[in-house]
């Protein structure tokens, strides 16, 4: 039993120690990893791995197949702390401001349809009293339906004036435009914001922004409303106005891109696209004109048209003949009808629209100007941004916004293009 159990241990042995120089061997052969054994028992070997660089690996993969593995960045630059509130205490007055002008915007709509509900309800009423009182045979009656109609177009003359001079429908739209353009500029900052690269230049840049917009577009309405029916029509500018710059006398010759994304091709390209823009304003403007002709009418006639129904309804009864009656229901049905085509029709409201658009394309051709008169190129806005931001701004793609500067000046200055704008 003894001798069998001695014969067991060598043959172990003897299995161990050729099983682990064979593995070894394998092992070292491969070049893979090293294992050591200090004794033959079955203990837990230490297990090197060589160190894969990360970097090494990288240019292996770039320089085999081609392709550029991309790197980022993931740390953004962290801005001023006092910096950064304070481009947030302006962000917060541009939300409060937002929050005003759409619920001064709803209200003023609501005033131009119960107003306008009211008016031609009042009219309408007094018309038919003129009629009923045409059609009594007695004097009381008589006396009463002209007292009562020529009351009713009295009123109605005096709510005539004053929705003429208030334009609500107008005054609605410029509170709707204040809206989305603080809305647009709370975007703008917060984009700046996230991006981490501020100073206190944008911050005074962003707080004159917020007073322009609200010159441009006051809450109150005595005192500093919007001129309603003004001598010369104007584009809507609610922007900071620019320095004036003079443009370079001599234009680069090269077609390259010489520095942040800018050729002499995108030069000429974005001076065409601001020759359509300034040809489009002035489009704009013309039928604003018109706009404001077609108001001032009907802002006249309504109130006129009352006042003649209030004198027929006076004379009815007192002439003989039917004329003062048919003065009294014609006029007042008239007077309807204008008050419906100026505030159902908010000829207002298109009005400041055609400008604020006239303003929208005067705003973008100041930010070309702007760009392509600074000599130096790295003081500009990206050029590869700016034309795809023009191109987004006006609704058309990049080989769209081309096509529409190519067009532009193979065409003679008299002949009428197509609008640089698909949106509008």
């Amino acid at each position: 039993m003894a001798a069998f159990r001695t014969a067991s241990l060598m043959y172990f042995k003897s299995s161990s120690s050729s099983s682990s120089s064979s593995s070894l061997s394998a092992d070292c052969s491969k070049g893979v990893c090293k294992a050591t054994m200090s004794s033959p028992m079955f203990k837990p070997t230490p297990v090197s791995l060589p160190k894969l660089q990360s970097r090494d690996l990288v240019e292996k993969l770039e320089m085999g197949s081609g392709f550029k593995i991309p790197t980022f960045n993931s740390v953004a630059s962290q801005p001023d702390p006092v910096v950064a509130a304070k481009i947030y205490a302006v962000m917060e007055a541009i939300a409060d401001r937002v929050e005003m002008h759409w619920n001064v915007g709803v209200q003023r709509d609501n005033w131009n349809r119960l107003l306008l509900t009211s008016l031609n309800a009042i009219t309408l009423g007094a018309a038919t009293m003129v009629g009923l009182a045409a059609a009594a045979t007695t004097g009381a009656p008589i006396m009463a339906l002209k007292i009562s109609s020529t009351l009713l177009y009295l009123a109605a003359t005096g709510m005539s004036v004053v929705m003429n001079k208030l334009q609500p429908s107008q005054l609605a739209e410029e509170q709707r435009n204040a809206a989305r353009l603080f809305k647009q500029l709370h975007c703008q900052l917060q984009s700046k914001l996230s991006l981490g690269d501020l100073n206190n230049n944008q911050v005074d840049e962003a707080m004159e922004k917020v007073l322009a917009l609200d010159r441009a577009y006051p809450l109150p309405l005595l005192g500093s409303m919007i001129e309603k029916f003004p001598t010369n029509v104007e584009p809507a500018t609610w922007w900071p106005q620019r320095k004036t710059m003079q443009k370079p006398k001599h234009k680069q010759a090269s077609t390259k891109l010489g520095g942040n994304g800018w050729s002499r091709a995108l030069e000429d390209e974005m001076r065409e696209i601001a020759g359509v823009l300034k040809r489009d304003q002035q489009e704009y403007l013309r039928l604003s004109q018109k706009a404001l002709q077609i108001n001032k009418i009907l802002a006249v006639s309504g109130p006129l048209l009352t006042l003649l129904g209030a004198f027929g309804s006076v004379l009815v009864g007192s002439c003989s003949g039917t004329w003062p009656v048919i003065l009294g229901v014609v006029a007042g049905s008239m007077a309807s009808i204008a008050n419906a085509m100026e505030h159902g029709g908010q000829v207002g409201m298109v009005f400041e629209m055609y400008r604020s658009n006239a303003g929208f394309f005067k705003l973008m051709e100041e930010t070309i100007e702007s760009n392509v008169n600074l000599r130096d190129v790295r003081k500009r806005e990206n050029g590869e941004v700016l034309e795809m931001k023009v191109a987004l701004q006006l609704g058309r793609s990049l080989s769209e916004l081309r096509e529409l500067a190519a067009s532009n000046s193979s065409r003679r200055t008299e002949e009428m293009g197509e609008f640089a704008s698909k949106l509008f």
